[in-house]
């Protein structure tokens, strides 16, 4: 494997030479050498970085030679840069993929794939469905007593209260229907729905259990297709359910069949480590990790002729920022040592930071924090911060006290509903009873930063156009990159170890 890391790099660095950065007029000449790493890393020759590709492989060839010249150590596995994860892949093929509606007195009608509906993949998807549809609601347990055999129609409301994604899923495999299908809620505009999908894929440890009842084929609905569904009153039950009112059930005079072309497959795809080595013998046993996510999306469906999903600010650009960093220190350590971590398969379900937690190449008692770059959009200026896990640990007391001495609000996340601090790679290190840290760019309700932030949401956020065209802010994205460098700094040289504060649910036994 090293070998084809290093051919890979070879190759990257002949692409690299060509490569240009457009965008806004950068004044300040650290942000104008992070940008430039950024574009290295999420040109069109990365090819969107997607978990175990030859483009995620440059990429990763590009961060090995940038932490080895900045004076970085190889902490992989057997002395490498390297640590696989040995993979299997279920993915579900355009080509021989069909889903009709028949019924409601008309011709039979083939809704289009990744647009209107997608299934998830797993190893035990059957090669075809059929059924009636039935409509329930909300699908609890209690209204699919009678869906035995049909295709049950739900509405993913993602509302307190209400049975969530997955509960719908275990209550119409427990009634035996032949299908699910759970209808997007067009009205969660915190998070709204976004349509095509680019690929119907899943990826997983090559070891790993099936998904809960995996099975029973899951259909995700594109909610502008509802109507072809229940079409009686579709938008109607749509905004019942957006306010959280009851919605009565039926059967629609239609019927499903749906045919999928499954493929499988086995792929190796590693994290990256390098570490920065302490001056402190008495912290030697205290190791901050940081990390960001060097996967992406890679190719998916086009939109408006562009398939290439470049991921550049989920989450190149803080590669970029933690490559910067070793550049800054040239070898020069902290107080404590700094694990870098560039992270493999976060977009397939945070594999690779889960993996670097139960296999770290030092005892876990012996990692002191970790601090993680992902979510981060400067499309508008850093006047407040989001911090996941704010009041869990004392990481956040240095988060705040570093802001406050650049002026920019910590606040905590005002839109749990998200789920956004479980779908990032600080995650898997909170759960394991490491103090850990993440941020996301804050924004006041009604506010033009928070138009700029839900635009970017519908229109780049997993999408083509999330790529080095976009515009962007350099003065915020400077000043989020010193903020990350500082509090690095703080942390890795304090005297006293991060720690949970008293209470947290984190907290290690």
């Amino acid at each position: 494997m090293r070998g084809r890391f290093w051919a890979a790099s070879f190759i990257l660095m002949l692409a690299g030479c060509a490569t240009s950065a457009p965008g806004p007029a950068i004044s300040d000449a650290e942000t104008r050498a992070w940008w430039a790493v950024t574009a290295e890393l999420s040109n069109d020759a990365m090819e969107g970085r997607d978990t175990g590709s030859p483009g995620y492989d440059r990429a990763a060839a590009l961060v090995v030679e940038r932490w080895r010249r900045a004076g970085l150590r190889p902490a992989g596995d057997n002395g490498t840069w390297f640590q696989p994860i040995a993979m299997k892949e279920v993915r579900v093929d355009r080509a021989g993929t069909a889903l009709t509606l028949t019924g409601q007195g008309a011709r039979p009608v083939q809704m289009q794939f990744l647009h209107a509906w997608t299934v998830r993949p797993t190893e035990q998807l059957p090669a075809s469905v059929s059924g009636a549809l039935a409509f329930r609601g909300y699908c609890a347990a209690a209204d699919l007593r009678d869906v035995a055999g049909k295709v049950v129609v739900c509405l993913n409301t993602r509302r307190t209260g209400a049975p969530s994604a997955g509960q719908q899923v275990q209550a119409a495999a427990a009634a035996r229907a032949a299908a699910i299908i759970q209808v997007d809620n067009p009205y969660f505009m915190v998070e709204p729905p976004r349509w095509p999908i680019a690929y119907a894929r899943s990826v997983s440890l090559l070891d790993a259990a099936p998904p809960a009842a995996a099975a029973l084929p899951v259909i995700r609905w594109n909610a502008e297709w509802f109507g072809w569904l229940v079409p009686d009153g579709a938008d109607d039950l749509l905004r019942a359910a957006d306010r959280g009112e009851p919605v009565a059930s039926s059967d629609p005079p239609a019927r499903l069949d749906a045919r999928f072309a499954i493929g499988r497959g086995t792929l190796s795809s590693p994290n990256v480590l390098g570490v920065l080595p302490g001056t402190d013998p008495a912290l030697a046993d205290e190791y901050v990790v940081v990390g960001a996510h060097l996967d992406g999306y890679g190719f998916g469906e086009p939109i408006d002729g562009d398939g290439l999903y470049n991921g550049t600010f989920d989450d190149a650009a803080y590669v970029a920022t933690l490559i910067r960093l070793a550049e800054q220190r040239q070898g020069r350590g902290f107080r404590r040592p700094v694990l870098f971590a560039a992270f493999t398969g976060e977009e397939k379900g945070l594999i690779g930071s889960r993996w670097l937690v139960d296999h770290l190449p030092m005892p876990r008692d012996q990692v002191a924090a970790m601090i993680n770059l992902d979510q981060l959009r400067p499309i508008f200026p850093l006047d407040l911060l989001t911090v996941h896990a704010l009041d869990d640990t004392t990481l956040g007391e240095d988060a705040r006290a570093v802001a406050e001495g650049m002026g920019i609000r910590v606040r905590l996340d005002p839109e749990p509903e998200r789920n956004l601090l479980q779908r990032t790679d600080h995650w898997p290190f909170l759960m394991a009873g490491v103090p850990a840290i993440n941020f996301v760019f804050g924004y006041e309700p009604g506010s033009d930063a928070e138009r700029r932030y839900r635009l970017w949401y519908q229109t780049r956020y997993h999408h083509p156009g999330d790529d080095l065209t976009q515009p962007w802010d350099p003065v915020a994205a400077e000043r989020f990159n010193r903020f990350f460098y500082d509090l690095v700094a703080r942390v890795a040289d304090a005297d006293r170890r991060p720690a949970f504060v008293r209470g947290n649910p984190y907290r290690r036994r």
